[in-house]
């Protein structure tokens, strides 16, 4: 069977080991992360003062900087763009009512995405009762759950990852969406998920070897050569 010629998005921080064979992630695997851009302390530490402070302006300042990757992360995680601007306007209004609970063990930017990753989980098991409770009532009403939507460039791609993702546990699709897609780096995870930076790469390598696994094209019988 011949390639369908998709490369997948992360494949540009694989690279072989001298001297062996095989390959190696330069980034989750070894603890290396390139192109990771660090958080802007100073200007996270205005954001948390004026929240902290109750100036609205601090609140809008935030979801200008970090709105657009709270509904992408939110989409990633629910499925559904309207679910992921329903989660971002909840998780803004639990940061208004629990800001003083805030107590700077780590960024405010992570403390903020936590809050929005906690609210995807609510969304999601309440979503996944009242589907169980609709199948219940009626089997033939239980509609699917609304497909993202693949953007104009590379779709076959963007589908098949879409796709792909739906297929890992929970916790891969978070940690892969938030260091694949929203670039946060592996201390960030482990503080925005509670878990160790050995368990954040861990789990984004096996999610990334799952992922290899559905989107590489199968080998042919014959693709060693032999004969």
């Amino acid at each position: 069977m011949g390639s369908l010629g998709l490369t997948l998005p992360w494949e540009n921080r694989i690279s072989p080991v001298a001297g062996q064979g095989g390959s190696r992630v330069e980034s989750s695997e070894t603890g290396v992360e390139p192109n990771r851009t660090p958080s802007a302390a100073p200007e996270d530490a205005a954001l948390a003062e004026g929240c902290l402070a109750g100036e609205m302006r601090a609140y809008e300042r935030l979801y200008q900087l970090q709105g657009a990757r709270m509904r992408n992360l939110a989409r990633q995680l629910l499925g559904s763009a309207s679910d992921a601007e329903d989660a971002v306007q909840d998780t803004f209004l639990k940061i208004q009512r629990g800001i003083r609970s805030f107590r700077g063990q780590s960024s405010f930017v992570t403390w903020t995405f936590r809050i929005l990753v906690n609210t995807c989980h609510d969304m999601r098991r309440s979503r996944m009762r009242r589907k169980e409770q609709t199948t219940l009532d009626d089997p033939d009403t239980a509609a699917p759950l609304p497909q993202p939507r693949a953007p104009s460039s590379h779709p076959s791609l963007r589908m098949a990852l879409e796709r792909a993702l739906k297929t890992l546990t929970q916790h891969q699709r978070e940690v892969f969406c938030l260091y694949e897609v929203e670039g946060f780096r592996h201390a960030e995870i482990a503080a925005l998920l509670e878990i160790s930076e050995a368990a954040s790469k861990n789990t984004l390598f096996q999610a990334k070897k799952s992922l290899r696994s559905m989107l590489e094209p199968p080998r042919s019988a014959d693709a060693g050569g032999a004969g």
